[in-house]
C-alpha cells in the first residue's frame, strides 16, 4: 500500500524551494520523511508577490522537476505558502445568542460568531483583500473567559476575539493561476510566516509568548504567539537584499561581493569593519524600529518572555542576534530548523523551514477536517464567498 504523500510549494523572493514527503510512523508518531526536493532561482516574483505569472510558472516548473526526479514520482496538488507585502492581519469581535434550548454551544454557533467577527471587519481593512486563515484567540460565555474550548459549554451568549490573516485578493488569484499552470491543483494556501511557526517554535516558546522573525531576500515578516495562540501578524517591504545593496553602495564592491562580506564568507577583501557595521546596523536598525512599533501597537513589547526566534535567509547577517537584542529588550535566538528524514540522512537548514511547515500542515490536515486557508481556489477566482477552516489550538500541536 501506497504511502500518503504531500507537497509543499515555497515562493520566495530569491528562491523556490519545493519537498516532496510521504508518511512514516516512527514510534507511534507521524514524521514525514522527505523523499525529493527541488529549488530553483525565483523569477517573476517581487516583493514576495507573483509580477510575471509566465516567469514565475517556468521558475517553479523547474523546481518541481527537480524533486519529482529525486523523488521518482509526480505530483498532482501541493501545499503553497502565501508571502510577500500583501499579507496582513486584523482583530475583531463577534458574539451571538445560543440557538439551542439548552444552551449548549454547537460548531454552529461557533461559526456564526465567528462570521459576526469578520463582518465587524471594517470595510476601509478589507477592501480588496481575501481572508485565508482564521485563528479565533478568545471565547467568552456570558462575559467571563474561556480557557480551552468553548464548544459544549453551556451559556446564553457566546463572545469570539479572532486574528484574521489577509492578502491582497489580485496577488492570491496570481499565485493560484501560476500554479495552476504547470499543472498543478493547490491544495491549501498557508500564510508563509504561519507556514514557519510550525517547525521553528516550541510549545513552550508559544505558550509563554514569542516573536518570530522571518527576515527573507526582499521582505521582513513577524509573527506574534501569547498563550499558545497566534495574535499577530505583519510584513513589511524591507528584506536582506536591502542590507546587500547598502553594503555594494557603501563600500563600493559588487552586489555579490557584498553578500559574502554580509555573511562574512569572504576574507579577501579588504575593508573597513567599523564602516561594515555602520551600514549594517543602520539597516538592522531600521528593520527592528517597524518590528518595535507593531509590538508596540498590540501592547507587547518587551512583553514577550520567550523573546524573539529570528529565521530566513537573513538570518545569516553578521551580528543580528546581538542587534536584535539592543534593539527590542529581548532574549534573542538564531533559529534551528529540524527537517526530519531525508533521502541523505537528517538535516538542518533554516532556508528551507516554509516548505517544511507546509508538510506538518498536510499530514496533520488531510482527511482531519482541519485547514488553514483555501480548500477550493476556483471559488476565490469566481468571486465566491469562502469561509476558510478554523485554526484554534491545534497550531499549537505542531513540532517541534
Amino acid at each position: 500500500m501506497a504511502h500518503p504523500i504531500v507537497v509543499g510549494i515555497d515562493i520566495g523572493t530569491s528562491l523556490t524551494k519545493v519537498i516532496i514527503a510521504e508518511e512514516l510512523v516512527e514510534h507511534g508518531h507521524l514524521v514525514p520523511k522527505i523523499i525529493g526536493t527541488g529549488s530553483n532561482e525565483t523569477k517573476g516574483v517581487i516583493r514576495g508577490y507573483i509580477a510575471d505569472s509566465a516567469e514565475a510558472a517556468k521558475s517553479i516548473e523547474v523546481a518541481v522537476r527537480r524533486a519529482e526526479k529525486m523523488a521518482g514520482l509526480k505530483v498532482k496538488r501541493a501545499y503553497v505558502s502565501f508571502g510577500g507585502i500583501g499579507l496582513g492581519s486584523v482583530t475583531a469581535n463577534g458574539s451571538v445568542v445560543i440557538s439551542r434550548a439548552d444552551r449548549e454551544i454547537t460548531d454552529r454557533d461557533i461559526s456564526l460568531a465567528l462570521e459576526a467577527a469578520e463582518a465587524a471587519i471594517p470595510p476601509a481593512i478589507s477592501i480588496n483583500k481575501k481572508i485565508i486563515n482564521t485563528v479565533p484567540i478568545e471565547y467568552k460565555i456570558d462575559g467571563q473567559t474561556v480557557w480551552g474550548q468553548a464548544l459544549g459549554l453551556k451559556a446564553e451568549k457566546l463572545e469570539v476575539k479572532a486574528l484574521f490573516i489577509t492578502c491582497l485578493e489580485h496577488h492570491l488569484n496570481s499565485l493560484i493561476s501560476t500554479i495552476e499552470m504547470i499543472g498543478l491543483e493547490v491544495v491549501d494556501i498557508v500564510a508563509s510566516p504561519v507556514a514557519l511557526s510550525f517547525v521553528t517554535l516550541s510549545k513552550k516558546q508559544k505558550r509563554v509568548g514569542c516573536l518570530l522573525i522571518d527576515l527573507g531576500a526582499e521582505t521582513l515578516s513577524m509573527v506574534v504567539f501569547e498563550n499558545n495562540n497566534l495574535i499577530s501578524l505583519a510584513v513589511f517591504p524591507v528584506g536582506s537584499d536591502d542590507i546587500t545593496n547598502d553594503i555594494a553602495l557603501g563600500l563600493k564592491i559588487s552586489p555579490a561581493e557584498a553578500e559574502n562580506v554580509k555573511l562574512g564568507s569572504d576574507r579577501r577583501l579588504t575593508y573597513s569593519k567599523k564602516k561594515l557595521d555602520e551600514i549594517v546596523k543602520a539597516r538592522l536598525s531600521d528593520c527592528f524600529e517597524l518590528i518595535e512599533r507593531h509590538l508596540k501597537s498590540i501592547g507587547r513589547n518587551g512583553l514577550l518572555p520567550a523573546g524573539v526566534i529570528i529565521a530566513g535567509g537573513g538570518a545569516a547577517t553578521s551580528e543580528i542576534k546581538s542587534m536584535a537584542e539592543n534593539s527590542l529588550k529581548l532574549p534573542t535566538q538564531l533559529a534551528e530548523v529540524y527537517l526530519g528524514n531525508t533521502t541523505e540522512g537528517k538535516t538542518k537548514d533554516r532556508t528551507w523551514a516554509v516548505a517544511y511547515g507546509l508538510l506538518i500542515v498536510g499530514f496533520n490536515t488531510d482527511g482531519a477536517g482541519h485547514s488553514l486557508g483555501i480548500r477550493n481556489g476556483f471559488l476565490i477566482k469566481e468571486g465566491g464567498r469562502r469561509w476558510g477552516r478554523i485554526v484554534s489550538h491545534w497550531i499549537s500541536q505542531f513540532l517541534p
